[in-house]
Parts: structure tokens; sequence; C-alpha cells
């Protein structure tokens, strides 16, 4: 009797897939778009693509192959500059938030409520997402569920939680550190993903991505070594820079970690639970961090009052109302800020959904290229718009460190033509012999 093939199942897959059809190989985390990484204000794009991303545009499940046109240049220029302007924008308000004093001038207030910022970012991602993953779906098809099944819940709350942790850690470093120290000390995301990946999980790495660390991580040195007689902070004199700086890389290191554990988190997600899509995951991850963090300034005025919260100083007011209640009153007081922290939490959504649709319209060598480029224009923009002046020796430090990621982009580039090439050979091969 002859033997016949047994059927493949039905699998739904979203219609705007997170990698495009040039990125479906499974393959392992490609940590290079802030280093191959994406920094996407809280939806976490990352850059790479899932691996074992399947294609929707084939006959899976028996289903007929959907026609797609070639997006072309004007969709390119509209994907890039979506990118470029709602980042260097989302940027420059994140600055602007973390160091202008506001009010009057003999009674100055900063912004200092990280927590109820990331929640109305939180909640516009949300909403960005689930109209996304809403205006993508083919007419006919179900919208993709936030969550598939219960077994993909626990990697997802940890992936919130370590989010929502990440975030306190960065804006407090910012207090510490100057807004160019901390873009370039991000881009050293690398090195936390590599040593939880070596440690943890024991991968090991090509050469030359040890020596980009080594290089990424020597720039910072040295552009940090070189900011005291630079740095200086709004509205008073020169820091007291090495204990000040070595605090504020402290938290910004352990923010790196946070970061570092939520991608690897998303790597396990996107490999494990195959099929889930990056419109789905960016509306999941906000959703669950707007229920951790709301949940968080609903009890904050609870939780300062206990010897946890005085140890963390959560009470950021010294008032002992919570960050929730703080929050609005310093809005109330000064009510024009509320145009800046809407329009970060905007820039930010708006930003995410370009990355997505870059990813399933092009190809994530483009986005490397992209997100390299656009952190050289972020660290321009601070320097221009907000006055830092930087010596020799620093530019010698930002130089090291945007060598090696550009250096790690463009092994990483060939890397995914080489294959992107070996796979139409495969593909060209197998149709010749049938």
């Amino acid at each position: 009797m002859a033997r016949t093939k047994q059927a493949t199942p039905l699998r739904r897959e979203p219609s705007s897939e997170y990698a495009s059809k040039h990125d479906r190989m499974p393959r392992s985390r490609d940590v290079s778009a802030t280093n191959g990484m994406v920094e996407v204000p809280n939806g976490k794009a990352n850059g790479h693509v899932p691996p074992g991303s399947t294609d929707t545009t084939g006959s899976a499940g028996g289903e007929p192959p959907v026609a797609k046109k070639d997006p072309g240049i004007v969709t390119l220029i509209i994907d890039v500059a979506g990118i470029y302007v709602s980042f260097l924008t989302w940027a420059y308000l994140q600055e602007k938030l973390t160091t202008t004093a506001y009010g009057p001038p003999s009674a100055p207030e900063r912004f200092k409520f990280p927590v109820f910022l990331l929640t109305i970012q939180s909640l516009f991602a949300f909403v960005s997402g689930q109209l996304f993953s809403l205006l993508t779906t083919p007419r006919g098809r179900p919208v993709p569920p936030l969550f598939p099944n219960r077994q993909i819940l626990p990697p997802l709350l940890l992936v919130a939680f370590t989010n929502a942790l990440a975030a306190p850690f960065g804006y407090a470093a910012l207090a510490h550190i100057d807004y160019i120290t901390y873009i370039l000390a991000k881009s050293c995301k690398l090195l936390p993903v590599m040593a939880l990946h070596v440690t943890v999980f024991r991968r090991r790495y090509p050469l030359y991505k040890y020596l980009v660390v080594a290089a990424v991580t020597c720039g910072v040195a040295v552009f940090t070594l070189h900011s005291g007689s630079h740095k200086q902070k709004h509205g008073g004199g020169a820091s007291s820079h090495s204990g000040q700086t070595a605090w504020g890389l402290l938290l910004l290191g352990i923010n790196l970690l946070f970061d570092g554990l939520t991608n690897s988190t998303q790597d396990y997600i996107f490999g494990t639970f195959r099929g889930y899509g990056g419109p789905q995951m960016m509306a999941a991850n906000n959703l669950l961090g707007s229920l951790l963090t709301g949940g968080y300034l609903l009890l904050s005025p609870w939780l300062v009052r206990t010897p946890l919260g005085e140890w963390f100083g959560m009470d950021v007011t010294g008032g002992g109302a919570g960050e929730l209640k703080a929050a609005l009153g310093f809005l109330a007081r000064n009510p024009a800020v509320w145009r800046d922290v809407l329009g970060f939490a905007l820039c930010g959504c708006v930003g995410q959904v370009f990355i997505f649709h870059t990813l399933s319209t092009f190809s994530s060598v483009l986005l490397v290229t992209v997100t390299v480029t656009r952190k050289m224009f972020t660290m321009i923009l601070s320097v221009v718009a907000f006055g830092h002046r930087l010596s020799r020796m620093q530019w010698l430090g930002v130089a090291l460190v945007f060598g090696g990621i550009g250096v790690e982009a463009q092994i990483t580039r060939r890397e995914k033509l080489a294959k992107e090439a070996a796979k139409r050979r495969e593909k060209a091969a197998g149709a010749k012999a049938q």
C-alpha cells in the first residue's frame, strides 16, 4: 500500500508578519540594530525576526497564495522618514522632560515620574498595536488574539515585568549622567544580552562580536572619563563628577540588564510560539505593562510608607502622596507639560508601528542601517538642541561606539544577504527537481 503524506494542520497566522519574507530563516537572536536590536520604546520590536516565522503568502493548510505588490520607493521613504521623525522627536522630548526645570524661576521643579510616563506610553502603544493588528488583518480572517493560549502568559508577563522595571532605572540614571552618555551606554545593549546568553544559555559568539563589545565598551569608558569638565547640570554648577557618574552608570547598567532579559525572553516567545506576530507582541506587552504600572500607581500611596518603599526611595515628592497624585499635581501646576508627555507617548507608539511595518514590508537588513544612523542623529540633535559640548576625546569615544556598531551591522548585513541568497538557490534547485 502506498504511503500517503500526512496533511499539515491548518494554522492561522497574523496577516502583517513580524518578519519580511526575506527573513524567515530559523536563527538565533541577531543582536545588532541598536547594536542589531531596535530600541523601541515599550514595544520592544528589537529589530530581529522571530525564529521560525512562517510565510503566510505560501500555501500552508491549503490556503491560496496571496500576491504581494512591490512596495516601491515611496513606501520606503515614508517608512524611513517615519522612523526618523518619530524617534528623534521621542528622544528630544525624553531629554526635555528629564532635564528641564519647569515652573517659576523662584521655585523650579523637574518632572520625575517615570512610572506615570511609562503608563501613559504603554496605553498609547496598546491602542496602536490593536489598531495596527486590526487594519492589517485581511477581510474574512479573524484578528489574531493577543493571548492564543495559557502557556504564553508567563513569558509575556515576564517581558512586561522586566520592561516596567527597566524604565525607572533608566530615568533615575539621567539624574546623574547627561543624555549623550545615556545614548552611548544604551548602545551597549549588546553587552548584557551577550552576557546573559553566554552565562545562562551557554551560547558562543563569533570573535568579531566580542571585538565589537570591546570597542563599544571602550568608547563609552573614554567618553565618560572625559566628561567631567563639560558636564553641567541645569540650574547649577559642575556635578561631583566621579561619584555621580559612577552611580548613574550603575543604575543604567541595571536598566540594560533588564533590557537584556526582556529581549532574551522575547526570543523565547517567538521561538516557542510559532506564528505569534509583532503586532500581537506590541499590544500584549503594552497591555500587561499598563496593568502592572497602573497597579503600582494606584498602590503607591501605601507602598511609599513601607520599609521597602523608603529603601527604594519611592516617595518622589517627600509628601507620601504616591507617584500618581504627585504627577497629576505637577501637571496641574504646569499644564504645558501635558503636551510633552502626550507627544512623547504618541511618538513612541507611532515609531513602533513604522518599525513593524518596515519589517513586514521590507527586510530587517534595512532596519539595521536605519537604527544605527538614527542613534547618531539622536546624539547630534542632543548636542545642537541642548547645548552639549564635547571634547576631542569624547568624540573619539563616540567614534569607537558607532564605529563598532557600524562594523557589526555591516557584517550582519552580509550574513543576512548570504542566507537569503542561499535560500533562493535552494528554492530554485527544489523547483528544478520537481
